[in-house]
């Protein structure tokens, strides 16, 4: 049987792909752009009532649905593997796009700036990951890179294979990173103390350790705002 749910045989006013091509896609909904990306329905639900259900996941915020993973997308009935791997594509792009490449934005002179960047790049992960931006002389970033991944509740940085990246960079300078889902920015003492091994152990290779930017969907912590570098 034809499947009537279609967007091309949705009545005129309905089709958001012909009403992207006409008015731009700043005029769609967000429901009608994820409609756009599921392309047809099942018999009993358009592509856009399945675009709706997929915005309850995240309670109707991009930003929380961007968590969900592919496996939650597929749990909506009529989303199958493949349309879940387009959703997750797409979510992905959207969170690359808002971040930005590190040639468009290369400066890191402020941890407002930093801070903002990290948290566009790592505030959506399920667990804890461990990242360095590495920096030239005059504070560009030259390469941004999660070093490890860990659980829900921490993660574990070696500090060689940070100095060694650093020195195959050819990086003069470093900002260490990583994100708490828990949403909760207070550091813990066992951040602190891998701050401080990692800052003694880059001195002698003549790396500055710039700070250490912690991040989730609340915000973002500086150690060099709070003083920690002196």
């Amino acid at each position: 049987m034809k499947n009537t749910n279609s967007i091309r045989n949705w009545a005129e006013d309905d089709r958001p792909r012909e009403r992207l091509i006409a008015h731009g896609a700043s005029a769609l909904s967000n429901s009608e752009l994820l409609a756009i990306l599921i392309n047809n329905g099942t018999r009993e639900q358009s592509a856009l009532d399945l675009a709706k259900e997929i915005l309850k996941l995240g309670d109707n915020n991009l930003n929380e649905l961007g968590k969900q993973s592919i496996s939650t997308l597929m749990k909506i009935k009529g989303i199958g593997e493949a349309k879940a791997v387009t959703l997750s594509a797409a979510l992905e792009l959207g969170r690359r796009r808002q971040s930005g490449a590190l040639p468009q934005r290369p400066m890191m002179n402020t941890s407002k700036q930093i801070g903002e960047y990290l948290r566009s790049r790592l505030k959506d992960l399920m667990h804890e990951v461990f990242a360095v931006i590495f920096l030239n002389q005059n504070n560009a970033a030259i390469h941004f890179e999660v070093v490890s991944e860990g659980g829900i509740t921490g993660t574990v940085a070696d500090p060689r294979i940070i100095l060694r990246k650093a020195l195959e960079k050819n990086a003069v300078g470093i900002i260490l990173a990583h994100n708490h889902p828990s949403g909760n920015l207070s550091p813990s003492k066992a951040d602190e103390y891998l701050t401080i091994k990692i800052r003694e152990a880059a001195k002698f290779l003549d790396i500055r350790v710039m700070d250490h930017i912690i991040v989730s969907d609340e915000g973002y912590y500086s150690f060099a705002d709070e003083g920690m570098f002196g």
